[in-house]
């Protein structure tokens, strides 16, 4: 056999295919769990597909703080890559709109610790966060006046630190 495949091209998938992929993948995974709920998605933009599984009792899939979820959405890029040979866009999943109410809630606290910097005058580190909250976090606050956000130190132990702007 002298079949070279290292010279054949991998086209990129399309972001609809990756989310058939994904969808085929978080439907057995439904099963496997013997759990009900319905799968679907949406292009976000030009290069984001987010995936969400909507139901009841779907707690299982996404765990304390969300960690399942992660591992799930990790998951589910792999199988889609392996599947596709290549992934072009960003998979985001969600189930029970989880996401969404958890950024909702990062928002509101965001602001209120910002609420207390920019009165304190205080520079307040917050507990260690995943990339995607951070980026809530930095994202809520930085639309705010009078107050900034750095990220220190290293995963998984990175933080937010919102401090007052200085006005510089």
């Amino acid at each position: 056999m002298t079949a070279d495949h290292s010279e054949e091209q991998v086209e990129a998938p399309t972001l609809a295919e990756e989310a058939e992929a994904a969808k085929d993948f978080l439907r057995g995974l439904l099963a496997a769990f013997e759990l009900q709920g319905e799968v679907g998605s949406e292009e976000l933009d030009e290069e984001t597909v987010e995936v969400s599984v909507t139901g009841s009792d779907l707690g299982l899939l996404i765990g304390p703080k969300g960690q399942t979820l992660t591992a799930v959405q990790e998951l589910t890029r792999t199988v889609v890559q392996r599947k596709l040979g290549a992934r072009s866009g960003r998979l985001l999943v969600d189930v029970a709109e989880y996401r969404k109410a958890r950024r909702a809630a990062l928002e509101r606290f965001a602001t209120g610790v910002a609420d207390k910097v920019k009165a304190a005058g205080v520079p307040t580190a917050l507990e260690p966060m995943n990339p995607a909250d951070r980026k809530v976090v930095h994202d809520t606050v930085n639309a705010i006046e009078g107050v900034t956000t750095t990220s220190e130190g290293e995963e998984p132990n990175r933080r937010v630190v919102i401090s007052p702007d200085d006005g510089s």
